[in-house]
């Protein structure tokens, strides 16, 4: 008869049999692992304490960070999110670089322990998207030392700079999911406006009391000792250019803010200091940006009101950039090119560029000759994130399309586009879904309104490369898909499901 001989149950130990039949447990192989990964650690602890004492502490306290990240994961993760606008001033110590890395290597650890442990790590349907197009834009990261681009392999570090700086946004992205069903929406959208505080109190300091500031947050920045960069305000972000787009993305924020709360009056009040705080930086094309974010935000309700409204904040804001002389000079230099002079041609332009000063004459020279040296090297570029290695004067084009086409080529710039036009289809979605007047359908409308200024201000300005825009986006991005439904306290924090998987919701 065909049983089970009672006798080799007898041999084994009651251990080896529950070892035999029962599956590794989780909890095994995640102790296995970490006790692997502390040999190499405690090596590594040993050699320092030896040899590099600094090191050892910088290794302590990276340890500590590790450990206060895990014990307190939400706490963590806004607080990294804050910390992120106060950190420029100090780039020629490369910390917003580790930053970068750090937050990168935390994402990754994170998602690693999750899956050890058998937990769900949150995705959704554009992040694998998102994936999918920064594992993309490695091939030209691979193809610069191939021979298979416009330049050569000497130029790689600065290419693979470039795409670890995508890849941190996709970091961002998945770490800010991993909140969902820890924290409701609303709750981490507020908890953004903290980001404002250091940026917007340096910018009104370098507006009113300027000597009081150290040279690092000096509106200048150490950069040029011409007055126009002196009068141009930056708050703690890198360049004037890069704040206006970080604080229309605040700006829109802020009008979500208003639509939701009350008393209103509080939120109006902080648009207005935006606002004036928006147009002290002098930025010429963040004034076409925000008649495209008014434009839009009051296009679904188009009524008389609010297109009074509209005209009424848009022309006020013109009337400050231009109530100073350097202000006014902006204005006016548009009269010296083609866009404003019709007797100037392009080739007039470009000639007038070497004597006249004027930004836009410049540009449309640089533009040229990226055009032409893109012609020798049309299908893929010359690769990424090295457009400024293949002008005369070491500068990006100003063009972020021209940009896209010089690093990319024609397929570079083609896959742009699309990454572009799958969020503003996201946004569109969302909103249509979203209930009339929730706060989710009113922020998709807000973050909709910044994303189709941004291509707007890309025509003149070198957007793709503000980096503090985009972490603060895709934050926003990942925030504005989640359920906003309001669910009761014991839904909205239901244990997550055992299988270790990536689910997309």
């Amino acid at each position: 008869m065909a049983t089970k001989p009672v006798t080799i149950v007898l041999l084994y130990p009651r251990g080896l049999i529950m070892q035999i039949h029962n599956p590794w447990h989780r909890s095994s192989a995640l102790t296995f692992w970490l006790g692997l990964a502390g040999v190499p650690i405690g090596l590594a602890v040993g050699l320092l304490a030896g040899t590099q004492p600094s090191l050892l502490g910088l290794g302590l306290v990276a340890v500590a960070v590790v450990v206060y990240f895990f014990a307190r994961f939400e706490q963590a993760v806004l607080g990294l999110l804050i910390l992120r606008s106060c950190l420029d001033p100090f780039s020629d110590q490369q910390v917003p670089a580790a930053f970068a890395i750090g937050l990168d290597g935390l994402t990754l650890l994170y998602v690693t322990v999750m899956l050890l442990r058998g937990q769900t790590v949150r995705t959704d349907k554009f992040w694998w998207f998102f994936a999918g197009w920064v594992m993309l834009q490695g091939l030209w990261v691979i193809l610069l030392p191939l021979g298979g681009l416009g330049l050569d392999a000497s130029f790689l570090l600065e290419s693979i700079r470039e795409w670890i700086r995508l890849f941190s946004w996709l970091m961002v992205y998945l770490l800010v999911m991993q909140l969902k069903d820890r924290l409701p929406p609303k709750q981490v959208v507020y908890g953004l406006f903290w980001a404002l505080l250091l940026p917007v109190t340096v910018a009104l300091l370098q507006m009113f009391v300027p000597s009081v500031l150290p040279p690092m947050f000096a509106a200048d920045g150490g950069y040029s000792e011409t007055l126009d960069e002196v009068s141009r305000i930056k708050g703690t972000i890198g360049h004037p250019n890069g704040f206006v787009t970080w604080l229309l993305l605040f700006m829109g924020l802020t009008y979500w803010r208003l639509t939701q709360s009350k008393p209103r009056w509080i939120w109006m009040l902080l648009l207005g200091l935006l606002s004036l705080v928006y147009v002290s930086t002098k930025a010429l094309f963040g004034l076409m940006m925000l008649g495209t974010f008014i434009v839009v935000l009051i296009a679904p309700r188009l009524s008389i009101v609010n297109l009074i409204g509209g005209i009424v904040l848009f022309v006020g804001i013109i009337v400050l950039f231009g109530s100073t002389e350097f202000g006014q000079e902006r204005l006016g230099s548009i009269t010296e090119t083609p866009l404003g002079n019709p007797d100037i041609d392009i080739w007039r332009a470009i000639l007038l560029s070497k004597g006249d000063h004027n930004s836009f004459n410049w540009r449309i020279a640089q533009w040229h000759y990226l055009l032409q040296q893109w012609q020798h090297f049309p299908i893929l570029g010359y690769g990424l994130g090295i457009s400024a290695d293949v002008s005369t004067n070491g500068l990006y084009p100003h063009n972020d399309y021209i940009r896209a086409l010089v690093e990319g080529g024609i397929l570079g710039l083609v896959t742009w586009l699309v990454f572009l036009g799958v969020q503003v289809g996201r946004l569109v979605q969302l909103f249509r879904q979203a209930s009339p007047g929730s706060g989710q359908r009113n922020l998709c409308l807000a973050m909709l309104a910044v994303l189709l200024a941004v291509p707007v201000g890309m025509i003149t300005e070198n957007i793709w490369s503000h980096t503090t825009l985009f972490f603060y986006w895709y934050t926003l991005l990942a925030v504005v898909g989640w359920n906003w439904d309001d669910l009761p306290p014991s839904e909205s924090h239901a244990p997550v499901s055992p299988p270790a998987r990536l689910t997309p919701f």
